[in-house]
């Protein structure tokens, strides 16, 4: 299996997880029956619709962020393909997110049948809006396009690392020869220079 599909599978599991997780913080809405098939929701009550939401998209914010460090750290593979796997993938996991998240909670707070007036019951916790499924894709290709523009490779690192140490090495040692070359050279250079001090004090 490629490195780009492997990216994609990790993060549709990565989705179905965090709709478990979702379904499990978010919380319910509660309501009091006043008729039948009727309920009224209670004061602030509400403002769990924006809870569930913030929940999901801080969810999907830190799934894209490390999904894209993730797919960084894979060296051989970086580049368009995964980028495109990574938007790819993390928009199918978070739809997924959306979906077992919200069944998981229609699980954990089911409808009555037959609600008695006066009772409060517990609604499910849902997401009112799709936009919030765009946040993770987003937040993937950000950091990963981040990523991108700090890395100071030209091939983006994908290049054989054994190869750039072994050249290193090579200039290294390149180095020590030449070191080792001027350095006899300089010796002669000074020998000489004895030699003709030596002449000239004789002389005189």
């Amino acid at each position: 299996m490629s490195a780009t599909l492997r990216i994609v599978w990790s993060l549709v599991a990565a989705g179905g997880l965090s709709g478990v997780v979702w379904a499990f913080l978010a919380p319910p809405e509660r309501m009091l029956v006043v008729a039948e098939d009727r309920g009224v929701v209670l004061t602030t009550e509400s403002l769990h619709q924006f809870d569930s939401i913030a929940i999901f998209a801080g969810i999907g914010l830190v799934v894209g962020v490390l999904s894209a460090v993730a797919a960084w750290g894979v060296r051989r593979a970086r580049g368009p393909a995964v980028l495109a796997a990574l938007v790819c993938g993390s928009g199918i996991g978070a739809t997924l997110a959306a979906l077992v998240g919200m069944g998981v909670a229609r699980l954990r707070y089911p409808k009555p049948d037959a609600p008695v007036i006066g009772d409060i019951l517990s609604a499910a916790p849902g997401l009112v809006t799709p936009l919030v499924l765009i946040l993770q894709p987003l937040a993937a290709a950000l950091i990963y396009l981040l990523l991108v523009s700090l890395s100071p490779h030209d091939d983006l690192g994908v290049g054989d690392p054994d190869h750039e140490v072994a050249l290193d090495d090579r200039v290294r040692v390149e180095g020590a020869n030449t070191v080792n070359t001027v350095t006899p050279v300089c010796a002669v250079g000074a020998e000489e220079m004895n030699g003709v001090v030596d002449d000239e004090s004789s002389k005189r």
